[in-house]
């Protein structure tokens, strides 16, 4: 069939055409993986699955699409419009069922995980049905070697795949966010793909073909153009679905998704951070003074808060007498931000972050903790993310606590959170092992009374599928003597502990001790997910 272009001009339209694709289905593959690590916990295996099915499903896809070099001008022209619409509308389809499903639980219970395989797989085929296609394409505008050819083809897909890697962390997602970044995508291979075939291979169809593509085409960009239209009020509905209708403050920081909910009209205040709990104004109290006030028993005039971004660590070290100075390092600048203007959440903190004893550096904990001086704190507070998160699972390291042993200053102590002990305590006897590879010596805890519904820990469900949380663990350890944890008699009087409560807590933690475990370094790291 006559091309409408030179020979040469065809051959470029077409690498053009599969550069762009190339970025596009390399931005819907990072979607999925960045889907399944914020809607349902973040999980190297989940990943794993994400890409490993959708590698497969190319395989297939190429196989299949042999059928199609007949027709590989129809035939292209309808994988892309399926796969504009399928890849374009994958993130809200799959933030809808989330959200509005997610809590059935019984046979649905892994609904939302089953679905994402599923447009892993629906993505792949469609992806790896593209290349023998296109390969039948641009032997028909010339012929040439099949290792020309490949090589050809090979190259403008990798060179798109890159800029497709480098625009979703860069462009898209700080940009557009999740939800538009898709659609936008989608639309442009729609145009693209359609623009191709009805452009260049036009000759090659007939009229009735021409005729449902160009249909196919808009109707596929007038639903991308109208979901991204109607994307903020859908992210509202959702958030309401999964929150409640009292979600006061939600924002995309550079780091994380944080949203508050509460604060007001006597409801408690509560913080997710990428949907994770964070802390609930209903027993943050409990939580937060079991986690500082039986480090705080000895010499505690210099501190370090590791996290704690929300300013509520660093309040119930603001309590004590002698304290001089409080360097909190935090990775979130929003959060701090947050912490400092949001009016229930500095009421809840009571202004400790505008302490002038405070210093709040925002940096990542491990790299701070390589260059902080030595011997420098008499006590470390680690109040970071839950270690099965795979973010965090560094600074629940060996190599960590090596680092953290070196900034405190003789006779100093250093307390940990370790999660949930009851529902996860390999995690947490693995936390303990890891200190004392480090060459600390510890002593566990466990303290009850958090309140159920959202898991303040790895998992990212809304409240009705989350597992049930009753407790917290935390770890005191120390250098060069085996710490008890007990209150400092001439500190404050906590609310919710006492020196025979901590000492039940101690023999409770002792209880659950899972033996024999081997710790978790950066190279080898044994928490779950």
């Amino acid at each position: 069939m006559p091309l409408p272009v030179r020979q040469g001009t065809g051959r470029w339209l077409v690498l053009a055409g599969v550069f762009v694709c190339a970025a596009c289905g390399l931005v819907y593959e990072l979607e999925l993986v960045a889907l399944a690590t914020y809607l349902m916990g973040d999980s190297i295996a989940q990943t794993s699955v994400v890409l490993s099915v959708m590698v497969f499903a190319m395989g297939i896809g190429s196989l299949a699409a042999k059928r199609l070099r007949r027709h590989a001008a129809a035939g292209f022209g309808a994988i892309e419009a399926a796969l504009a619409l399928v890849g374009g509308g994958s993130a809200m389809a799959l933030y809808a069922v989330f959200a509005w499903t997610g809590d059935w639980g019984g046979m649905w219970a892994d609904g939302p995980r089953c679905l994402l395989v599923a447009f892993s797989l629906a993505t792949g085929l469609l992806i790896g049905a593209e290349v023998p296609l296109l390969m039948e394409l641009i032997q028909r505008i010339r012929r040439q070697d099949a290792g020309g050819a490949v090589a050809d083809l090979s190259a403008a897909d990798y060179v798109g795949a890159l800029v497709g890697g480098l625009a979703f962390p860069f462009l898209l997602l700080p940009v557009l966010g999740q939800l538009t970044g898709a659609l936008i995508t989608g639309a442009v291979n729609a145009v693209v793909g359609g623009a191709l075939v009805l452009g260049l291979f036009r000759h090659d169809l007939s009229r009735r073909a021409r005729r449902l593509l160009l249909t196919a085409n808009i109707c596929v960009l007038t639903l991308l153009a109208s979901a991204a239209v109607l994307v903020d009020d859908f992210e509202r509905a959702a958030r309401h679905a999964l929150y409640g209708a009292d979600v006061r403050v939600a924002v995309h920081t550079d780091v994380q998704e944080v949203l508050l909910t509460g604060g007001r009209d006597g409801r408690p205040l509560n913080l997710f951070l990428d949907g994770r709990l964070r802390f609930s104004g209903r027993d943050e109290l409990r939580y937060h003074e079991a986690l500082v006030h039986p480090a705080m028993t000895g010499r505690h005039a210099r501190v370090l808060v590791l996290g704690g971004g929300d300013g509520l660590a660093a309040r119930e070290v603001l309590r004590h007498p002698g304290v001089r100075r409080v360097d909190v390092v935090a990775l979130d600048p929003g959060v701090v931000r947050l912490a400092r203007t949001d009016p229930a959440l500095s009421r809840l903190n009571a202004h400790s972050l505008d302490d002038p004893r405070v210093h709040v550096v925002t940096a990542d904990a491990f790299d701070w903790l390589r260059t902080a001086p030595t011997a420098a704190y008499d006590v470390v507070v680690s109040d970071l993310p839950h270690p099965g998160i795979t973010a965090s699972t560094k600074l629940y390291a060996q190599e960590f606590y090596g680092l953290a042993r070196q900034v405190l200053a003789p006779g100093g102590r250093l307390v940990v959170h370790g999660g949930a002990v009851e529902s996860r305590p390999r995690d947490f006897w693995t936390l303990d092992a890891t200190l004392r590879a480090a060459g600390l010596r510890t002593t566990a805890y466990r303290v009850r009374g958090r309140q159920a519904g959202y898991a303040a820990g790895p998992d990212r469900r809304p409240p009705g599928g989350a597992r049930a949380h009753r407790d917290w663990g935390f770890v005191l350890a120390a250098d060069r003597h085996t710490p008890r944890p007990r209150l400092d008699p001439a500190g404050p009087r906590p609310r919710t502990l006492t020196d025979a409560s901590l000492a039940a807590d101690v023999r409770a933690a002792e209880r659950t001790r899972v033996a024999g475990l081997p710790p978790s370094t950066l190279v080898h790291p044994r928490y779950s997910d």
